[in-house]
């Protein structure tokens, strides 16, 4: 009796179980982050790809829905069965980062980009459900039945992944687009909002006792942090021409890939979305700055990281195949708009710079 009770393994609790499994999936994270593509000799089936890829999908949705229904009732699954289940779900999140390392580089990195991040998603809502199952009082109401959710919402993503090059790089130049169209917009409305005098009527009823002699007028404003003097107004102006030339460049640029692109020309198209990607935080980084108080000398800095960034995206495209007659191009204008506006921002903020 002792050896055949010694021939069973301890199993742990259900709950211990799903708190191991959970930390075994976040250790997964960073080798997915950083994951090259695994060399082989076979030729590439892209359908045979895209397959594999759904019905890892599909089977880690179903996983998840199995796992909230017998982890969200009492009694809680036998530690056998838990077991299964968790062995279960390792092994469908092995799949599909499996299938997502099957995908060569030379597919493309834009599309490896969209694909890892689909991946990411899926095994970090798995383990945020898994934590929340394990968790001895829910913060959320139906937490559990959330986290389930957003594993299946991760999962219904990945047939809507572009499958080629041209796609992902048309749909990231689109992100970008938007996200550079919300920063203008967002920027044009705090200029036409600003009231140059606002301030100047500082509640002085409430605070004339505070006033001494050396305060000048009453009602000087005493909150010149939170408004534009007439210096920092002239200075907007350039970098809104900035804004706006980002914005009028992207748009182009992805009208460009969509006419011109093609899907074989992988490396053109990862370039232009490479520098492309980073005009949005460039844009972001240059609007976060004119709002007061105004630094002139990080107005400066921040124009001239976006000039960098824009002018090397307008050049990588027209020495691309999307620009076909490279010699009729709108480009060099736009280049030339560019250097103005940013020559402009010079000369507002020459004093700054040599302070």
């Amino acid at each position: 009796m002792a050896s055949s009770a010694a021939a069973v393994p301890f199993l742990a609790p259900p709950l211990e179980q799903l708190r191991h499994l959970a930390a075994e999936l976040r250790s997964l994270l960073p080798r997915v982050r950083v994951g090259e593509a695994q060399e082989t000799t076979e030729e590439f089936n892209r359908e045979m790809f895209w397959r594999r890829l759904n019905e890892a999908a599909v089977n880690l949705s179903e996983e998840a829905t199995i796992l909230t229904i017998l982890f969200s009732r009492l009694p809680l699954p036998s530690p056998r069965e838990s077991q299964r289940i968790c062995e279960h779900i390792h092994v469908a999140i092995e799949e599909i980062i499996a299938v997502y390392y099957s995908l060569p580089k030379d597919q493309g990195i834009t599309l490896r980009k969209l694909v890892r991040s689909a991946t990411l998603d899926i095994v970090d809502g798995m383990a945020q459900l898994l934590e929340v199952l394990v968790s001895p009082s829910p913060s959320t109401e139906n937490s559990d039945l959330i986290s389930c959710n957003s594993v299946s919402v991760a999962c219904q993503q990945v047939p809507k992944i572009p499958k080629d090059n041209k796609a992902a790089a048309l749909l990231t130049l689109t992100k970008s687009v938007d996200f550079v169209k919300d920063a203008h917009e967002e920027m044009e409305q705090a200029v036409e909002e600003c009231d140059p005098y606002c301030g100047l009527l500082n509640d002085s009823e409430d605070n004339s006792d505070s006033h001494n002699d050396e305060d000048g007028v009453v009602g000087l404003p005493s909150n010149r942090d939170s408004y534009w003097s007439a210096e920092d107004q002239e200075l907007i102006a350039p970098c809104l021409a900035l804004v706006k030339a980002s914005r009028a460049s992207l748009k182009k640029i992805r009208i460009l890939v969509a006419e011109n692109g093609k899907k074989d020309q992988v490396a053109q198209l990862d370039d232009i979305v490479d520098i492309c990607d980073e005009i949005s935080p460039s844009v972001d980084d240059l609007v976060l700055s004119i709002y007061p108080p105004v630094c002139h000398l990080t107005v400066r800095i921040n124009s001239a990281k976006l000039v960098s960034v824009l002018i090397k995206a307008l050049e990588i495209t027209k020495a691309s195949h999307v620009t076909p007659q490279p010699e009729d191009s709108w480009i060099p204008l736009l280049i030339n708009a560019v250097n103005h506006c940013m020559n402009r921002v010079k000369e507002l903020t020459q004093h700054a710079a040599e302070l």
